[in-house]
């Protein structure tokens, strides 16, 4: 089982989608349950991974390798290090908790659950791939059933979120296609394998490692998404199910932060030291005040949400471009903490949508007083969000700042300022949204029940366990990031 663990764990949702296509379209409830069982062998396995994991070693493990088009030396080529193994935990996390958080579907059943474990299977290969066309085959693959799954599913104005988030993606699709063809044909023999086209960066040309590294960046900038190619995000998840804002968010957001992890620093590092101050410090400080502020100005809650993950995702960026020990591995424990606070953050708006059909937050008021049990799971992921010591984002966005000090005190300022703004709007949505006078338009509003508890539990647990103790999280992770950051150093 060791050997093929990642490709039991990238294949298992997609022939679980094949058990689905085959069962009829009106066994809702037989349908929901395959699906289910077919993200639990990924769990499962992610928690073998976990325990099994060598914290010790740098460098890539569990690794399988065959040929696949030999004619043009393409590989089936996964493995895992620290910097992917705690995307590999967060997706068979979400994805497992999103076929629960997907029960209220009615329309389509068999088609929404076949394609979201497409999905499932397509946003793993993301994370284990080590071969270039196998990397990219993945990314293109997650197009397709994320399309559907908001087009067909989403809110009024699905087709036109769907749309611009596929145009978008597409075009940065092609910026990544032709940058991972000039790799290809710049090596003899030409490879795909992104160890050897990691060994082969001296051999690029300087002038060459920039022009690939700013097409990679766009590709990746749109999935972060970062200013000014962030506008798919708040129309995407507006009018996105539930379930899929939160792998939007939760998942998708961190392919384009691990892309240019895997790829523009492990592959370009010369282009890297250049280019980082202005597209990734400056741009990921601005991003943290920008997606801020625009969260503040925002009347609807699930919009409100969506631009807050432009805020913190601009941590990320922030603590990737410090190139120290601590900023990069806040960066990447980011990932994963954002990964989980935004996940309750959309649950938990899905949750009061299914009772009163709106998401304006002026429209509530005193909600406390009717559903405690949902008030406090708010308050947790809220305070997450916010950054409370004690819970997990503290630890990552504290230290992200400790690692940008050291090389851009004044952004590390303008970033740390936003943490006012945060508290501003988070504390103004809860006080509007919780307290106060009763609206008695819902006063008989039923309390979370227990299978949205259910989706909820794991990430409120994890997010005041890593709040606790971080080391769970960074001992993953840090023998990768302090190798990765030394190799870009050294080549500066």
């Amino acid at each position: 089982m060791e050997q093929h663990i990642l490709t039991y764990m990238t294949f298992c949702p997609i022939l679980g989608m094949g058990l689905v296509l085959c069962l009829p379209s009106t066994a809702h409830a037989l349908i929901r349950w395959v699906s289910a069982l077919a993200t639990t062998p990924p769990l499962l396995l992610a928690v073998w991974l976990y325990l099994h994991f060598d914290r010790s070693a740098a460098g890539f493990q569990f690794v399988e390798q065959y040929p696949w088009i030999q004619s043009f030396n393409i590989e089936y080529f996964v493995g895992v290090d620290g910097i992917s193994i705690v995307m590999v935990l967060l997706t068979a996390l979400l994805s497992f908790i999103c076929v629960f958080a997907s029960w209220g579907i009615e329309k389509g059943v068999k088609g929404y659950y076949a394609l979201f474990l497409l999905l499932d299977g397509a946003m793993m290969g993301v994370f284990v791939a080590l071969d270039f066309f196998l990397f990219y085959v993945f990314w293109e693959l997650m197009l397709l059933p994320m399309y559907f799954l908001i087009g067909i599913w989403g809110g009024p104005r699905r087709e036109y979120a769907a749309i611009k988030f596929f145009l978008y993606t597409l075009a940065g699709s092609v910026l990544m296609l032709l940058a991972m063809l000039a790799l290809y044909f710049s090596q003899e023999p030409h490879t795909f394998n992104m160890l050897k086209l990691m060994a082969a960066h001296g051999t690029y040309s300087y002038s060459f490692q920039v022009l690939l590294w700013i097409a990679l960046f766009i590709g990746f900038a749109i999935k972060i998404p970062a200013f000014p190619f962030h506008t798919w995000l708040p129309d995407a998840h507006v009018e996105a199910p539930t379930a899929i804002s939160v792998i939007l968010a939760g998942i998708l957001l961190k392919m384009g932060t691990y892309g240019i992890l895997r790829i523009n620093f492990a592959m370009l590092p010369q282009a890297t030291g250049a280019l980082a101050f202005w597209l990734l410090a400056a741009l990921g400080a601005f991003n943290i005040v920008y997606g801020a502020l625009c969260a503040m100005a925002q009347k609807d809650l699930k919009k409100l949400v969506a631009y807050s993950s432009i805020s913190h995702m601009g941590y990320v960026m922030l603590g990737m471009a410090s190139f120290t020990p601590q900023g990069i591995q806040g960066a990447v424990l980011q990932m994963f903490n954002h990964g989980t606070v935004t996940a309750m953050l959309f649950l938990l708006v899905g949750v009061i949508y299914d009772r009163a059909h709106h998401r304006e937050i002026e429209g509530f008021g005193g909600l406390a007083s009717v559903m405690p049990v949902y008030t406090g799971v708010t308050a947790v992921a809220f305070f997450a969000a916010l950054g409370l010591p004690g819970l997990s984002a503290f630890i990552s966005e504290v230290l992200v700042l400790i690692g940008a000090w050291q090389k851009y005190p004044l952004l590390t300022v303008v970033g740390a300022s936003a943490v006012i703004l945060t508290a501003g709007y988070i504390l103004w949505t809860l006080q509007r949204m919780f307290l106060g006078a009763l609206n008695e338009k819902y006063a008989g509003l039923p309390e979370i029940n227990g299978r949205e508890l259910f989706t909820l539990a794991p990430l409120a647990v994890i997010v005041v366990v890593l709040g606790v103790y971080p080391h769970a999280a960074l001992d993953l992770m840090r023998a990768s990031l302090v190798q990765l950051n030394d190799f870009v150093l050294h080549n500066i």
